[in-house]
């Protein structure tokens, strides 16, 4: 009986042991999944800027190169010798690289990235190598190359890109656990780039997009992840019931676009009439409006609530050194260049051998034909015995040779025909070896001077292609959208006092109306015992019985100034309040009295700018008061916040208290400040200061075609319709200065005129409408003394003081004729009010001190009243030679001193 070996039946236990378990499997499997989606699908290599699919296109189309177009179905078709992916992909990969205009030419419909409609179907469509790319992409001799992935054929590893081109392209992708989205740039701006960094110079790098738009670039952060930029549409003002779209923000179609709008539209969010798309090849994206519409608001509306701004969150993820690297595009560029100078230099060393090859034959071959070393083959019998006697011959001009004589080179002498040799050309054949010596010397200057060399390379293309690829994309500073300021009022807030309900809904309609409102307002109350909330705006909301306001609550409004008047629950004491409300936590309730419990308001006023009020307070009878009725005047009581208690009335019962009268805004007028980075106003000290404004005043724009406008001093308006020269606060003394050509007669005029119009929102021309007239000075500057810089040579400049020169007449007048030779410039050198003015001290000499003189007759017991008068002035010195001369000598000739006069203009 044979033994068992107990190897033979292992336990169960046994047999696992050495067998990788599913989850070790599945963890292997999908680690390789993603290291080829990774590396081979969805995130570019940095050496080429491509995905291994569209590095495969380009090289499938540089094998099919003739000159002439491909039809794109035979593009596809090549390419799936080494692409192992359906059609669809590749021609869905060729349509994309066609429509961004750099490495393919193309021909046929290839779609509409405006419109986005696709292209035709591959069998219709054709397609070639632009000349870009057959320059900046492809040599056989510097490209790696691997076999395809059914080993037929050789694909290239990467491409010899000899240009940043992922930053050109721009690239989006989605991998596993990572993404990539870096933005497209400028072809020139990164030549421009390329030659600044190896120069050693700091660069800047900004997206430009094929829709282009406009963008604001304050956090791209260099393209990193974590930067945000924000695109914007070109939207223009037709008339004020019109607006078109001409430009989009990137990732946007005319009809994603459309869509945003009426969706908008739809939400309450914008009121418009109708859309029309006119887009044929440039965009045209009409929005008709409701009469009545404000066109500074409604673009406000678009960019606020539809996709005419878009912002976009670069995120620069690349290969480098086969793993996948976050970085940025500054070194994502510095890589680039640092690859196409190795590009450059490979290829230098190749044609430098080249050429040394050919000088070694080349010299070979002169010595061989004209020593007639080919005679001493004659006698030889044997194939070895002509190597050696053509070797031997040699001898005594091998050292004049570069290299060494190989058996090669022997080979290839005695391949020379007979015709050749009988008609060799001497002098033909030193020229030519002249002309390699020279290729050679300079090839070895270029290896020597690699920096220079590549930054006349970028330069060659930015000089051969850069005219075709100027920037489309405006980078300019956005204004922030307050979504509050210009959402549409397109509800109705409804309220019941007694009951408490405020609401938007239809069951509140019965009730009292107070505001048109929108779904993202805030409604602020406040009850008859001292008690504010603030609530979002909804169909119906309890917030207190007994109110005594409501109203649309607008956070850090610094204008509304509440009044109140009240007493303690428990107190006769009466209390009046004047108090902003400027943040607050929504639906929290406050209560305003001084102890922080209910109370009892008698009077309460909501006053929009601050207004002041007198009241009559009438006292409860049976005090035995002195004066039961009298009147108390809210402006003597400061503004404070929400939590004070105020000021003591009276300490007696009141009766009731009686509005007598408005009086003024205690708070002043805003100072209203334009940015000209966005085109906007602002009360936050940003920009150049316009004027302090109250109620009705009217902001004048004076723009560089010859027109003027005035304009409300609203935040919410746009200053985008023309260059401006000139903005400024419109007073009854402005007067318009200007030095124009008159288009009919050529000839220059100047006039002085103030604003006679009202209407508000339009342009006026005060400059002649005919062709060839010319706006070439404007200022609301008095006194205003320019210089005149003439087109002719040698001229001398001519100076003007435009008040002088002509009285202020009617804005339509054409003016005073001025001279007939041309003028190339006009400056404005000084105006005799200056922005500072120049004031004395108290000794009268001062240059920097405002103004001051001293009242006599009045004044308290500390002394005189001393006020300031911004006066402009000059110092006049009044005394007669003599006089100036003694007092000199006496040291005392110093302004303040008898004589001295201050001179007012």
């Amino acid at each position: 009986m044979n033994e068992v070996d107990p190897h033979d039946n292992p336990s169960p236990e046994e047999a696992l042991q050495g067998v990788l378990p599913v989850s070790g499997m599945y963890q292997n499997w999908f680690l390789e999944y993603a290291s080829y989606v990774i590396l081979d699908r969805a995130v570019p290599y940095v050496e080429d800027g491509l995905k291994p699919v569209q590095r495969r296109i380009l090289h499938a189309m540089k094998e099919m190169d003739d000159g002439r177009y491909n039809k794109v179905a035979n593009i596809i078709g090549q390419t799936m010798q080494y692409h192992p992916h359906g059609d669809a992909a590749i021609g869905e990969a060729i349509v994309n690289m066609g429509q961004k205009d750099l490495l393919i030419d193309t021909q046929g419909n290839w779609g509409n990235i405006h419109t986005g409609d696709g292209a035709a179907a591959p069998r219709y469509i054709e397609a070639r190598l632009s000349p870009l790319a057959l320059e900046i992409a492809f040599n056989q001799k510097t490209t790696r190359w691997k076999l395809s992935y059914d080993g037929r054929k050789n694909e290239p590893l990467t491409l010899p890109m000899k240009f940043p081109l992922v930053l050109a392209h721009g690239v989006e992708g989605i991998a596993v656990g990572l993404s990539t989205k870096i933005l497209p740039h400028n072809f020139c701006e990164l030549c421009k780039a390329s030659i600044a960094h190896l120069r050693g110079r700091s660069f800047e790098l900004f997206p430009d997009f094929p829709t282009a738009g406009m963008i604001d670039v304050e956090g791209y952060n260099l393209g990193k992840r974590g930067g945000r930029i924000r695109c914007r549409a070109r939207v223009q003002e037709v008339d004020k019931k019109t607006l078109v779209i001409t430009e989009l923000p990137f990732g946007q179609t005319t009809q994603s676009l459309i869509d945003s709008i009426l969706k908008a539209n739809e939400k309450g969010k914008i009121k418009i009439r109708k859309i029309d798309d006119n887009t044929a090849k440039n965009v045209e994206i009409v929005v008709h409006l409701p009469a009545g519409s404000n066109t500074d608001v409604v673009i406000g509306q678009l960019f606020a609530f539809t996709a005419c701004e878009t912002p976009i969150s670069p995120n620069c993820c690349i290969i480098i050194d086969d793993q996948p690297v976050f970085t940025d595009i500054r070194e994502v560029l510095k890589t680039c260049t640092g690859n196409t100078m190795a590009l450059l230099k490979w290829e230098l060393e190749n044609k430098l051998a080249e050429l040394e090859d050919k000088w070694h034959m080349s010299s070979l071959e002169k010595i061989f034909i004209e020593n007639r070393i080919y005679r001493d083959i004659e006698e030889e019998e044997t194939w070895e015995g002509v190597i050696l006697a053509i070797d031997k011959g040699l001898d005594p001009f091998k050292h004049l040779l570069f290299r060494e004589v190989v058996r090669d080179d022997i080979l290839r002498l005695t391949e020379i025909k007979i015709k050749r040799i009988s008609k060799y050309d001497t002098f033909q054949a030193e020229e030519f070896i002249k002309k390699l010596e020279e290729d050679i010397a300079q090839v070895k200057h270029d290896l020597a001077h690699l920096v220079e060399y590549t930054i006349n390379w970028y330069q060659h293309l930015l000089d051969k292609y850069g005219k075709d690829h100027p920037r489309l994309t405006e980078i300019r500073t956005f204004d922030q959208i307050n979504a509050a300021q210009v959402v549409l009022a397109s509800h109705k807030l409804y309220v019941n006092y007694a009951e408490g309900f405020v609401g938007i809904g239809t069951s509140l309609k019965k009730d009292e109306f107070v505001a048109d409102c929108s779904d993202i307002d805030d409604v602020i109350v406040f009850l008859e015992n001292g008690a504010m909330k603030v609530v979002r705006v909804a169909d119906k909301v309890f917030v207190g019985k007994n109110i005594i306001h409501c109203a649309v609550w607008k956070r850090n409004d610094e204008r509304t100034t509440y009044h109140m008047i009240y007493t303690e629950k428990k107190e006769a004491w009466t209390y009046a309040k004047r108090f902003h409300v400027n943040s607050i936590t929504r639906d929290r309730e406050y209560f305003l009295t001084k102890s922080g419990k209910p109370g009892k308001v008698i009077y309460f006023t909501a006053n929009p700018n601050g207004e002041s009020e007198k009241v009559t307070v009438k006292m409860k009878p049976g005090n035995n008061l002195r004066k039961p009725i009298f009147d108390y005047d809210l402006a003597e009581i400061s503004i404070k916040g929400r939590a004070a208690g105020g000021n003591l009335v009276t300490k007696f019962p009141v009766h009731k208290v009686e509005f007598k009268s408005k009086g003024a805004s205690t708070l002043g007028g805003i100072n209203v400040y334009y940015d000209d980075n966005v085109k906007r106003l602002n009360t936050d000290a940003v920009g150049e200061l316009v004027g302090n404004f109250q109620g009705e005043d009217r902001i004048l724009v004076l723009y560089d075609d010859g027109t003027y406008e005035l304009s409300t001093w609203e935040l919410t308006n746009r200053y985008d319709r023309g260059k401006i020269l000139e903005i400024t606060k419109l007073s009854p003394e402005t007067v318009v200065n200007a030095i124009h050509v008159d288009g009919a007669s050529g000839r220059n005029f100047v006039k002085r005129f103030r604003i006679e119009t009202s209407t508000i929102d339009q342009k006026f021309s005060y400059i002649h409408e005919s062709e060839g007239s010319k706006l070439l000075f404007a200022s609301t500057k008095p006194g205003a003394i320019v210089s005149l810089k003439f087109s002719r040579k040698n001229s001398e400049d001519e100076e003007l003081n435009l008040e002088t020169f002509i009285d202020v007449k009617g804005w339509k007048a054409i003016g005073n004729k001025l001279s007939d030779e041309k003028i190339k410039k006009v400056d404005l050198l000084r105006w005799t009010k200056p922005e500072v003015p120049v004031a004395l001290d108290e000794e009268g000499g001062g240059d920097d001190a405002e103004l001051e003189e001293t009242m006599e007759g009045g004044g308290s017991d500390d002394g005189p009243i001393r006020i300031k008068i911004d006066i402009p002035f000059e110092i006049v010195d009044t005394r007669d030679e003599s006089e100036k001369g003694a007092e000199k000598e006496k040291g005392k000739g110093k302004q303040g001193d008898a004589g001295w006069q201050p001179t007012l203009f």
